[in-house]
């Protein structure tokens, strides 16, 4: 039972796998605060004397009802810019090395036809070469008559 669950520990894509959640959690670290520091100044700026520039609230007695459009928009620039990384540091270039190093499916229908050519061929060779007639001999060619 400990063999089993040794084994699958040192599985390589659970060692890949842990590594990827590693890198992922400190590059989102470094995007949340790339948009927290420098993307959320830029959108309060342009949103007016709010906390997030673009939020407004509901109820002027309850702070609780303060909607926050700015923190919305700065998650989806965070999101975008984390698929975008992921897109073009892990999927492009495991797209070009997976077109680089597999092989082209072989066409096997034609390849039975090729095969089943060269049978028929060799065929027809041994039949007219012992002499046989009929259904077997090689058929006679226009320019042959």
């Amino acid at each position: 039972m400990l063999k089993g669950f040794k084994d699958f520990l040192l599985r390589g894509n659970v060692l890949d796998l842990a590594v990827a959640v590693v890198i992922g959690t400190a590059f989102t670290a470094i995007v949340t605060a790339f948009t927290e520091y420098v993307i959320d100044p830029l959108i309060a700026a342009l949103g007016g004397d709010n906390e997030m520039g673009w939020g407004f609230q509901i109820l002027a007695d309850n702070p609780s009802t303060f909607i926050n459009i700015g923190a919305v928009i700065s998650a989806a620039i965070n999101f975008i810019i984390i698929a975008a990384v992921v897109y073009f540091v892990l999927i492009v270039p495991a797209n070009a090395a997976k077109k680089r190093f597999t092989t082209e499916p072989t066409d096997e229908k034609a390849s039975a036809e090729d095969l089943l050519i060269q049978i028929r061929d060799i065929l027809e060779t041994q039949a007219a070469q012992a002499g046989q007639g009929g259904a077997h001999a090689k058929p006679i060619s226009p320019d042959q008559q």
